[in-house]
């Protein structure tokens, strides 16, 4: 009996784990589509979305932590949430300056939050299905960030658009994870009526 009832006992975190998915998939598409049809014709409003970017992924860090055990038991996670913030404060400051210098913080940025996804997803790896694709969003993530730091040296200024490709990337691994979980929790749900 122990044996049917523990594996239900995961699904609920699997259930906010496919919302979350879905809404940070969601909100990468609007960000993108943002950038794309304002952002880059318009320096104040592009200005805008750089900062609310990383200040969205610490705040949607924060709550998967406290709705997945809290942040002492998601410290990848807490730690995701400091260099959001940090990055966030940079992008304020560096966004003034020159576009050089924010895709040169959105670089290490996406190399420590990516390292973070990928040791997060990790983790959950034993208590929740559908984190293959995350481990491949945080080596993607970092792999990206090593190229914004490159992009950062040229002569030619990067725009909004260059950072709107990693996010898209970000936003189909999102998705791919928050589809697997559909189909993943349909099949137990199935199994468990049968």
């Amino acid at each position: 009996m122990l044996r049917d009832i523990r594996p239900l006992q995961k699904i609920p975190s699997q259930y906010w784990l496919r919302k979350y998915y879905f809404s940070r998939a969601l909100f990468s598409l609007i960000w993108v589509a943002a950038a794309f049809s304002i952002g880059q014709h318009s320096s104040y409003l592009a200005a805008i979305l750089l900062i609310i970017y990383p200040a969205w992924d610490a705040l949607a860090n924060y709550i998967d932590s406290t709705r997945s055990g809290g942040i002492s038991k998601n410290r990848m996670q807490a730690f995701n949430i400091i260099v959001s913030i940090i990055t966030t404060v940079s992008v304020i400051f560096t966004v003034r300056e020159s576009m050089n210098q924010v895709i040169a913080v959105f670089g290490c940025w996406a190399i420590l939050s990516g390292l973070l996804q990928l040791g997060a997803a990790v983790q959950r790896w034993k208590n929740s299905n559908a984190q293959w694709s995350m481990a491949l969003s945080g080596g993607q993530s970092t792999i990206a960030g090593a190229f914004f730091i490159f992009q950062a040296q040229m002569p030619v200024p990067p725009s909004i658009i260059n950072i709107a490709g990693y996010a898209a990337f970000g936003a189909f691994y999102f998705l791919v994870s928050a589809v697997s979980l559909f189909i993943i929790l349909r099949k137990k749900n199935r199994v468990s009526v049968c």
